[in-house]
């Protein structure tokens, strides 16, 4: 996901999306506890993409209240 992606949505939308990709982090390595996990890139890609909404997110935050 890229960042102009991001900051193109609401914080809803930003708040939903988060919220997926945690639960998706969490499959992940519980796949990858069990021994099931075919795409091990994809655990660093959705980690980078929760870092990436929630820093998207504190800046916005810190615009509004400027």
């Amino acid at each position: 996901m890229k960042a102009s992606d991001i900051r193109a949505k609401t914080p809803d939308q930003l708040s939903e999306e988060l919220a997926g990709l945690k639960k998706e982090q969490f499959n992940l390595r519980f796949q990858k506890a069990t021994g099931q996990l075919e795409k091990t890139m994809r655990i660093k890609q959705v980690r980078r993409d929760i870092a990436r909404i929630k820093t998207i997110t504190r800046e916005i935050a810190g615009k509004s209240q400027a």
